[in-house]
């Protein structure tokens, strides 16, 4: 992007009810995709990611502003867009490993293109996170 396109999203925010558990979480998986943390306020319950170099869009996780109970919802699923397959089969590793629950282990989806390989996991609150790549896989060297 040259920076004159317009872009579709100014930010993303996930409700969570435990602020370092879905910290620890979200650190994990963005950490091999490359996302610089952006906002830490761990006193308000809220942080934020994007990508280096860019102002929008953000990711952000936070207790609810309305400070009811978290509600993942049924059918919501935010699909994080990741350079090659080895960086979703890390990001589904450390998204497990940090008490996600997986909901698709990584691999090729060729019914959505020849070239889709994700990953599905459950957050700590629920909520339905797809690491994918839409490249062919990366030239092996001999």
């Amino acid at each position: 992007m040259s920076g004159s396109e317009p872009l579709m999203l100014s930010h993303i925010h996930i409700g969570l009810s435990n602020f370092s558990r879905s910290y620890a979480f979200y650190a994990a998986i963005f950490e091999p995709l490359g996302l610089e943390l952006r906002v830490y306020r761990p006193q308000d319950s809220w942080a934020g990611w994007g990508v280096a170099g860019t102002q929008r869009p953000l990711f952000f996780i936070g207790l609810p502003f309305d400070r009811r109970p978290v509600d993942a919802g049924n059918g919501h699923m935010i699909a994080l867009l990741a350079s090659t397959r080895e960086v979703v089969d890390r990001c589904h590793a450390a998204a497990l490993a940090q008490g996600g629950h997986c909901e698709g282990p990584p691999g090729l989806r060729p019914h959505y293109h020849a070239h889709y390989y994700g990953a599905y996991v459950r957050d700590p609150d629920g909520n339905k996170i797809c690491v994918c790549c839409h490249a062919p896989p990366a030239p092996t060297s001999r």
